[in-house]
């Protein structure tokens, strides 16, 4: 019995290195990433601004900064890390503050204005005439979808408002927010491997520890009680 416990300890322990080795692959894989994350990040200098009390700020105000975290709080649903923010590394290259940009951006875009010049009178199906002319049309809070193209004012505004810059620079922010949180799950997974690994390691010394101390008990020869002396 002892000889199975033993080989099951010693089996249990060599699993226990291999999932170790699988927590150290994937945090050096992870680490690469992150790394590379942080290059990508750095080489475009995207930063966000922050006042003298550490407090996030947009275009010098703090209320700016608010309204873009409602969007991204309340109206997108985030669960934003606080922890992500921090006033001497203002370098955007965690998922939270990836996040926050891509809701700057989206934020200047819902609430702000664009000039639509119509070169000639333009006449909609229902017989509703547009005349020539240069117009103010506020975005008022309308996303891609929400443009009624039947408007020959809007439809020129949806492409003018939501241009292939603004759009480029959103996927380009969603795709640096899914790869930090990526790695942040990269980095748990590691964890757990090395955990699971360090458990059966553990258990497998101890079976190989105990079935030996238990052998060695069996091994050792009785102590016989002294001769009575006459």
């Amino acid at each position: 019995m002892n000889t199975r416990l033993k080989g099951l300890g010693a089996m249990l322990a060599i699993i226990g290195l291999a999932f170790i080795a699988g927590g150290g692959f994937a945090y050096y894989k992870t680490d690469q990433g992150a790394h590379s994350l942080q290059a990508f990040s750095a080489a475009q200098n995207v930063t966000l601004t922050y006042n003298e009390a550490g407090q996030l700020v947009d275009r010098g105000k703090t209320e700016g900064a608010q309204a873009i975290m409602s969007l991204l709080t309340n109206d997108w649903g985030y669960a934003v890390n606080t922890a992500d923010f921090n006033p001497n590394d203002p370098l955007v290259n965690t998922a939270s503050e990836y996040m926050y940009q891509m809701a700057t951006i989206a934020h200047h875009t819902l609430t702000g204005t664009t000039t639509v010049v119509l070169d000639k009178d333009v006449t909609a199906a229902d017989g509703t005439v547009t005349k020539a002319g240069t117009y103010e049309f506020a975005t008022d809070g309308r996303y891609w979808t929400g443009f009624d193209r039947t408007d020959p004012i809007q439809a020129v505004a949806r492409d003018q408002v939501w241009s292939g810059t603004t759009h480029a620079l959103i996927a380009e922010l969603g795709v640096g927010s899914v790869t930090a949180s990526a790695l942040q799950i990269g980095l748990g997974v590691a964890a757990m491997l090395a955990g699971f690994g360090a458990t059966f390691l553990l258990t497998g010394l101890g079976l190989v520890w105990a079935t030996r101390a238990q052998t060695e008990r069996v091994k050792a020869p009785a102590l016989r009680p002294a001769a009575a002396t006459a």
